[in-house]
C-alpha cells in the first residue's frame, strides 16, 4: 500500500512567468498610487493654507479621464478605465477631507442612486432622500458635499432646477459619464461651487417668461441671444413660465449674453464619452 500524498502538478513555467509579471506590475501601480496619494496629501495642505474651498473640480475630473481613453487600447474596457479611475479619483479627494453625497432616490428615480454610487466609488457615503427638495436642503446646510438628483425631461417633469439657488449653488456634473445608449437614465450633480469647464461642456440656463410662452419661444430667445441649444423642460408656475435650456457650450458667469435674457446661469456639466462599441 502506497501512502505517499500525491505529487502536487508542478505549473507550467510560462504560466509562472505571467503571474510573476503581474505580480511586478501590481507592485508598480501600488507604489504609483502611493506616490499620487502624497502629491494629493501637499495639495490639501496648500488649500487648507490658502483657505480654499471644495476640492472637488469636476470638468478637470472629465478632462483627465477623456485624456486617458484618448491614449487607452487592448482587452481593458472603456467603461472599465472609467470606473476603475473614478475609484482612484474618489479616494484621494477624502484624502483633502470628508465627502458625501445626498441623493434623492424617489421610488421613480431609484437609477439615480446607482449611477452616484458608480460615479462617487463605494467608499463615499451616500444618504437617500425621498424628494429632491430634501437632499438640496441637506446640501444647503452643509450636510452634505454633492447633491445628485435626477435630471430633468419634459413637460414640468424633475422640476428641481426651478428654484435652485444659483449662483450659491451650481450644476456641475452629469451621470453616467459614460453614455449608454442602452438604458436614458441620467442624474445631475449640484454642488456649492462654480461648475469648472473640461474643454466640451454643455451650460444649464433657467428663462422666465410670459404665462402662455411655449418651447418654441423660448428656443427664440436663445437664438436671438445667440446661443446654440435647446429647451429640456418647461414648468407654469403662477403667471409666469420657467424653461430649462441646455446650450452646447461652456457659459461663464458674467457672459454678457445672459444679460439681454430674462435668465440664471444653472451651471455647466462635462459632455458624457462615448462607451464601448457592441
Amino acid at each position: 500500500m502506497n501512502d505517499k500524498p500525491p505529487a502536487t502538478p508542478t505549473a507550467d513555467p510560462a504560466l509562472q512567468a505571467l503571474r510573476a509579471e503581474i505580480d511586478a506590475l501590481d507592485d508598480a501601480m501600488h507604489d504609483l498610487l502611493m506616490r499620487r496619494a502624497g502629491v494629493v496629501a501637499r495639495m490639501a495642505a496648500s488649500r487648507v493654507k490658502a483657505g480654499a474651498g471644495s476640492p472637488l473640480r469636476p470638468g478637470r475630473e472629465a478632462a483627465v479621464l477623456r485624456r486617458l481613453l484618448a491614449r487607452h487600447s487592448g482587452a481593458l474596457s472603456r467603461g472599465a478605465v472609467v470606473r476603475i479611475w473614478r475609484h482612484i479619483i474618489m479616494a484621494h479627494t477624502a484624502i483633502q477631507g470628508a465627502f458625501t453625497a445626498a441623493v434623492s432616490a424617489a421610488s421613480e428615480a431609484a437609477q439615480t442612486l446607482a449611477l452616484a454610487r458608480e460615479h462617487f466609488g463605494t467608499a463615499t457615503p451616500l444618504t437617500p432622500f425621498a424628494a429632491p427638495a430634501q437632499a438640496l436642503a441637506a446640501l444647503s446646510v452643509g450636510k452634505a458635499s454633492v447633491a445628485v438628483l435626477a435630471a430633468p425631461t419634459g413637460e414640468g417633469e424633475g422640476a428641481w432646477w426651478q428654484s435652485l439657488e444659483a449662483p450659491r449653488l451650481s450644476v456641475v456634473a452629469r451621470l453616467p459619464f459614460v453614455a449608454n445608449a442602452a438604458h436614458a437614465d441620467a442624474a445631475m450633480v449640484v454642488a456649492p461651487l462654480a461648475a469648472d469647464a473640461s474643454g466640451e461642456d454643455r451650460s444649464l440656463l433657467r428663462l422666465e417668461g410670459s404665462a402662455d410662452a411655449t418651447c418654441e419661444g423660448f428656443a427664440r430667445m436663445l437664438t436671438e441671444a445667440r446661443f446654440a441649444g435647446r429647451i429640456l423642460s418647461l414648468v407654469r408656475q403662477g403667471g409666469r413660465s420657467l424653461a430649462l435650456a441646455e446650450i452646447d457650450a461652456f457659459i461663464a458667469a458674467g457672459d454678457p449674453r445672459i444679460a439681454g435674457l430674462q435668465a440664471v446661469l444653472l451651471g455647466a456639466y462635462a459632455v458624457p464619452v462615448a462607451g464601448d462599441l457592441p
